[in-house]
């Protein structure tokens, strides 16, 4: 029996650490092909829990009937999939025209069933542990397999990431199902052979011993679902606001996650063991705090306040709402597939509401305000029998909490004039008026700006601000590009007359780079979020105003610009952000053999790095070499006057002769290196040691 028990145990362990290996690397493998946006791994989320929820409810009907050979085919079935998505390039067309779909889609299709055959292992195998043992359900196996989760977590960021390439991390991925299929097959049969008696409903109800256990009423399986619901609210509330406004990047993903994670753990192995009211009081706390961060909402912060105030938020009402959803668990065995599968419709509900409800049904970014006040009224519902002064303490907080939402929605709508959210974010105008009657509008998504326009004068509403002023790296590189003669029929043709430019734009913003338009002169800019276009067509005048000839293609650029015939580009400028940062799909050398398709001969790649997260200096000029080109950094200062910001500039070309120009001497340096620091391609990247704390 001992190597039987052993034979649960490994099993479990195993699930559930595959289980959770295989979600980073599937939603790695998503981010290229849907612009790198931090909604990818929330709407990842979404689906896991989704697929989690089947999975209880696969092994809830294990408790009513026999499926020992339906197990085993679906087993069967889950490593011909896995095989399929480990092995086989699995390309995916027109994905950023339908998002969401396209992630359930795709992960469906890839790791469905697996995800479906892993999720159900632990309380499936407690179950038939419970029927084995004859005894009562086995709650600590649950601890167990979320430590297992726990290391699969930790190992990638740490590990996988960095020494493996994704399609590594894939076949080691298969190879370790495959192991866990065959022991859970050898499992299975011994389960069958020893021919337990069958829990079903009949037996339980004529069972002495399970028949004296209360049955659980319908308010606590209420708090089953409520809960947990609050829990994976909060969830995917931090984790989208951290990767929105810094990166999407797996290490961002687990971290929230391990901590909700780590939350789990404590509620199954301690239970009540943590005071509620001790637990209250510093939740409390963490909410005030959190509250007064968001009631700013355009303020910034140093990562690591950011990362470590939201990860103590998670702690501590993942916490409370885990440790009072354990406590409130069925005392009957028959009743505890059923605690799984509402304890897992909570969660599912509860990503489903910030991942695909609340872009859906807010114009501003409301998620983690409606989550704090909604864990405050959980706290409330379940302290209510505790006492008046607890009573007191959370109705308090409930109300101040819904104060606060409404406070963050007028600073919100106030000088906005323009808001909509979509998949890709929430984008606002904000506007502001200044002495003597100068009118400033911004464009903003979350609290990364995305340009800037001065309304005053002509002078004014036509200069680049921001990050793109004359003097900065994308201003240099227009300005002097171009300044030999086009080839033409005239024997004398002026050498210092400029010639009409072909530039590209990856990242509308605002469309500033317009500004920079001549007469004769084609702008193509590249953006994947549809919602863009309107705000830069009529809320900033830069593309009305330009005097070159202005194009904007929907879609991802890197799709966009390989469909594409060669487009002789002068300069092309990388300047979209994912956060706080541009997407990694944009910085490796495939993508770089791209750029180079469409350049001009001499023709000058400008990469906007300027960010407060992610120091990319080093990862370009890897990349720059990797292709025998020439890298420089420009880096211009901040003038308050002209609306112009402290901004980092990578100019790559293979012209050498275009960094010898007396302007670019003064500015243009050579760029910092990264010893041992690899290359990036689709294949292979690492933002961890590049990272600002």
């Amino acid at each position: 029996m001992s190597r039987l028990r052993l034979l649960f145990a490994i099993n479990i362990f195993l699930g559930a650490f595959l289980l959770f290996l295989v979600e980073p690397v599937a939603a790695r493998q998503l981010l290229p092909v849907l612009g790198g946006s931090a909604a990818v791994w929330i709407t990842c989320l979404v689906f896991f829990q989704t697929a989690l929820l089947l999975g209880y409810v696969y092994a809830h009907q294990g408790e009513r009937k026999t499926i020992w050979a339906a197990h085993m085919g679906l087993l069967a079935v889950a490593a011909v999939e896995a095989t399929r998505w480990s092995y086989t390039h699995l390309g995916m067309d027109n994905a950023s025209d339908h998002p969401v779909w396209s992630v359930f889609k795709e992960l469906s299709a890839w790791i469905g069933v697996p995800f479906i055959v892993l999720a159900a292992t632990s309380p499936l195998l407690q179950l038939w542990w419970a029927r084995v043992e004859s005894g009562e359900i086995p709650w600590r196996l649950y601890a167990l397999s979320n430590v297992a989760s726990l290391l699969a977590l930790a190992l990638y960021p740490t590990v996988v990431e960095p020494y493996l390439t994704l399609h590594a991390q894939r076949v080691l991925w298969f190879w370790l199902f495959v192991v866990f299929a065959l022991l859970s097959i050898q499992l299975t049969l011994k389960i069958r052979a020893l021919q337990p008696r069958p829990l079903q409903e009949d037996s339980v109800k004529t069972s002495v011993e399970e028949s004296a256990l209360p049955k659980a009423p319908l308010t606590r399986k209420l708090l089953w679902f409520l809960l947990p619901m609050g829990a994976a609210m909060q969830l995917s509330a931090v984790t989208s606001y951290i990767t929105a406004n810094v990166a999407a990047i797996p290490l961002l993903w687990i971290l929230p996650l391990s901590v909700y994670l780590i939350t789990i753990i404590i509620a199954f192995q301690f239970s009540r063991r943590v005071p509620p009211i001790l637990l209250g009081r510093f939740l409390i706390l963490i909410l005030a705090s959190l509250g007064y961060a968001l009631s700013h909402v355009d303020a910034s912060w140093p990562l690591w306040v950011s990362v470590i105030l939201f990860l103590i938020e998670i702690f501590l009402a993942g916490l409370f709402c885990h440790c009072e959803a354990v406590a409130l668990r069925p005392a009957r065995p028959s009743e505890s597939t059923l605690f799984y599968l509402v304890f897992a419709a909570g969660g599912a509900l509860g990503s489903f509401f910030i991942g695909i409800a609340c872009p859906l049904l807010f114009s501003f970014n409301y998620d983690l305000p409606i989550t704090v006040w909604l864990t405050a009224l959980l706290a409330l519902a379940v302290t209510w029998k505790t006492g008046w002064s607890q009573r007191m303490l959370w109705s308090v907080a409930s109300v101040m909490l819904l104060v606060l939402l409404f406070m963050v929605r007028i600073a919100y709508q106030r000088d906005t004039p323009v808001a909509v959210r979509n998949f890709y974010g929430a984008l606002r105008v904000k506007q502001t008026v200044t002495y003597p009657g100068i009118t400033k509008r911004t464009l903003m998504n979350g609290i990364i700006e995305h340009g800037t326009q001065v309304f005053g004068t002509d002078a004014l509403r036509k200069t680049p601000t921001t990050y793109y002023a004359p003097d900065s790296g994308v201003g240099l590189a227009i300005r002097f590009c171009c300044l030999g003669p086009e080839p033409s029929p005239d024997p004398n043709p002026d050498p210092n007359k400029p010639r009409p430019r072909r530039i590209g734009v990856i990242g509308l913003g605002a469309g500033t780079i317009a500004a920079y338009g001549r007469p004769g002169d084609r702008i193509h800019f590249y953006e994947i979020n549809p919602a863009v276009v309107p705000i830069a067509r009529n809320a900033f005048t830069y593309i009305r105003e330009s005097g070159a000839q202005v194009d904007i293609v929907v879609g991802d650029a890197r799709t966009s610009l390989a469909r594409e015939d060669p487009q002789h580009f002068d300069v092309l400028v990388i300047d979209a952000f994912s956060g706080d940062a541009i997407p990694i799909h944009l910085l490796t050398r495939e993508a770089l053999a791209i750029y180079r398709g469409h350049l001009a001969p001499g023709g000058i790649l400008a990469f906007h790095i300027s960010n407060r997260h992610v120091d990319l200096e080093p990862a370009i000029a890897v990349l720059a070499a990797s292709a025998g080109m020439e890298a420089r950094h420009v880096h211009s200062r901040q003038n308050d006057a002209q609306g112009e910001y402290t901004a980092t500039w990578m100019l790559v070309t293979d012209n050498t002769g275009f960094f010898l120009q007396p302007e670019l001497v003064a500015h243009a340096f050579g760029p910092d290196t990264r010893p041992g620091l690899r290359v990036w391609t689709d294949d292979y990247s690492a933002l961890l040691p590049l990272l600002r704390w």
